[in-house]
């Protein structure tokens, strides 16, 4: 009996030990270009995962969508384009699908990160983006910091590659709010 409760315990240590459990916290690296005094609502799809998940023998990938979700909206308030962010109201509306795809190149592990966004103000879209971004990682993922530094990397770029667009898209929103209802 013993033997057996020793056995099942490493077999759920080794199984909980394989799973990388990814956390980010992106930050943006500089103040907005221009702002959008408008309240915005951010939405965002499940995560798509490529690469480790369809592999065996490679560690799994744990990134829920809540901790996805938790990092871009924290990302955004820090940014300030926006009047304000959140999850619930806003006068805009952005809806982001999140592909995170793994690839292993020249014995390194590639971490690309693909946003596609939708801007829409009740029903109506007004612009759609696509962003993606790469962050090279180590030649091993022993651990999950060996994960997790270069996906956090690859979002954090494709943040500030969207939010860049976006602000440059100012006067489309600003003009959108002020365009008299028909």
């Amino acid at each position: 009996m013993l033997r057996r409760a020793f056995f099942l315990l490493a077999l759920c240590l080794v199984s909980t030990g394989c799973v990388h459990r990814i956390h980010v916290t992106p930050v943006p690296t500089r103040a907005p270009s221009n702002t959008i005094p408008r309240d915005l609502q951010v939405t965002l799809s499940p995560i798509a995962l490529e690469g480790p998940d369809h592999r065996p023998g490679i560690t799994f990938l744990d990134w829920s969508h809540q901790d996805l979700t938790q990092g871009i909206l924290d990302y955004l308030r820090q940014r300030g384009t926006f009047a304000s962010v959140s999850p619930e109201s806003g006068d805009l509306s952005l809806h982001v699908a999140v592909k995170l795809a793994l690839s292993s190149r020249r014995g390194l592990y590639h971490y690309r990160v693909i946003l596609e966004a939708d801007m829409r103000e009740a029903s109506q879209l007004i612009k759609s983006y696509l962003t993606e971004q790469t962050a090279v990682g180590s030649s091993v993922r022993w651990v999950t910091a060996s994960d997790r530094h270069p996906i956090e990397t690859a979002l954090q770029l494709a943040l500030e590659d969207l939010m860049e667009k976006i602000e440059a898209d100012r006067l489309l929103y600003l003009n959108h709010a002020t365009r008299p209802s028909s």
